[in-house]
């Protein structure tokens, strides 16, 4: 079985391109930093990850997803081997993403406390933003409705 779950930030925004042809797909790259639970002197305090997401996933990174959102990915690890120019072996690896959601409401991302209680969104179209304490009303964004599967 391959399955990794990582949560962390964006290094970088999506980097999001689509394919050629008739059925062109959208492929979303960015890279997160995943916070290691111990720490010990002189060595790093985060682990990088590369991340690919295809589909409505890398239409979902692109439209709502930017430098610095806490997210939650599920999906695979894969080996990103190649020979440079030089004709050197490079050994990579990347994250083939399944799912992504967001692991931090807006309010907690602009105050920067990091709380990551509340989460909302999918790498497959919504992003509504979890309700604060005491709202007890999502704000759903424009044009969501067209993606929801039960209208």
């Amino acid at each position: 079985m391959n399955k990794v779950i990582l949560m962390g930030r964006l290094t970088r925004d999506p980097e999001v391109r689509y394919s050629q042809g008739a059925n062109s797909t959208a492929v979303a790259r960015y890279s997160i930093a995943v916070d290691r639970r111990f720490k010990r002197d002189g060595e790093p305090d985060a682990d990088f990850f590369n991340c690919t997401v295809f589909g409505k996933g890398a239409e979902f990174a692109e439209k709502y997803l930017k430098q610095g959102t806490k997210i939650v990915i599920t999906g695979r690890v894969e080996n990103d081997n190649y020979t440079n120019k030089d004709g050197q072996k490079v050994y990579g690896t990347r994250i083939l993403v399944e799912e992504q959601e967001f692991a931090e409401s807006k309010n907690a991302a602009s105050a920067g406390n990091g709380s990551g209680n509340s989460f909302a969104g999918n790498g497959f179209g919504s992003a509504a933003p979890a309700p604060s304490a005491g709202e007890g009303f999502m704000d759903i964004p424009d044009g969501v409705n067209e993606e929801l599967p039960f209208n």
